[in-house]
């Protein structure tokens, strides 16, 4: 059986839309062929509309549920606000999955923190829905979650979920709350004095820039290895396959060493944060 090509796009449906918020759009995908797709919490689509171009994006949504899967797009470029004026129905092609995804074997059977900044909760919402359709797998789970507004907030549905999931330890924060927000006012790093985490924590970050240092000094506080922080660097990321050499940290490819590292791993390249 021949093997696909990386560089060739195949066809996906659009079976769903939905506005998250002012700037993103929130797109469920069936390949046309009806073939499941096969990938990591962690791992990055190359999301192409023809006539415009091609964006990396990591997937949204569980390899634990097969039957479509989910992108999210904040339309500030060419291609990204030409693809969120698509519709059910319409269509998208797909290179990929690609790259290197959150490192299940080293986070199962231990306490797991998310810390998710902004955009950050989208490719990290895939691996919440992996922990909590395998729950018996991790320990105790936490996620942190950021944004600078409320309405900046994205899968409401699933936050409101969440805040009632007995299987999920859920802190939310924004930098400028409006009249009818009742959660934390600040910046993330100040959800580590609402809660506990253990030494033994696998963490797991995904943000702006700026957060990951902060985030890192904090854990560092706590006495959590580097070995067992887990940073994903997809928005490094262009074309996926080492050749573009966009996304090259000295001697590292995000596309293809990562999007996802642990910071051990960066400890000599300063420049990836």
């Amino acid at each position: 059986m021949t093997k696909p090509s990386i560089f060739l796009p195949k066809q996906a449906q659009i079976i769903n839309v939905r506005q998250n918020s002012e700037s993103e759009k929130h797109f469920t995908l069936r390949f046309a062929d009806g073939k499941k797709i096969h990938f990591e919490p962690g791992q990055i689509l190359e999301v192409s509309l023809f006539g415009f171009g091609e964006i990396p994006i990591g997937i949204a949504s569980s390899p634990t549920r097969q039957h479509s899967f989910d992108i999210v797009v904040r339309g500030i470029g060419r291609v990204s606000k030409a693809i969120n004026k698509l519709n059910k129905g319409d269509s998208l092609y797909i290179r990929g999955p690609y790259g290197n995804g959150f490192k299940l074997d080293k986070i199962r059977n231990h306490p797991v923190l998310i810390v998710a900044g902004g955009l950050g909760v989208c490719p990290t919402r895939s691996l919440i829905q992996y922990i909590l359709d395998r729950r018996s797998e991790f320990k105790h789970f936490t996620l942190f979650y950021g944004a600078c507004h409320p309405s900046q907030q994205l899968f409401r549905d699933d936050l409101s979920d969440w805040r009632k999931n007995n299987d999920i330890e859920l802190l939310e924060i924004v930098d400028r709350p409006d009249c009818d927000w009742q959660g934390y006012v600040g910046v993330i790093t100040d959800l580590f004095d609402k809660t506990q985490v253990d030494k033994d924590t696998r963490v797991i970050v995904c943000g702006p820039p700026i957060m990951f240092k902060f985030v890192i000094q904090k854990l560092d506080q706590l006495g959590i290895a580097h070995e067992n922080i887990f940073v994903d660097l997809e928005r490094r990321m262009k074309c996926a396959i080492g050749k573009c050499g966009h996304c090259q940290i000295n001697h590292k490819y995000v596309c293809t060493d990562g999007p996802v590292f642990s910071v051990k791993d960066l400890e000599d390249l300063p420049e990836a944060f």
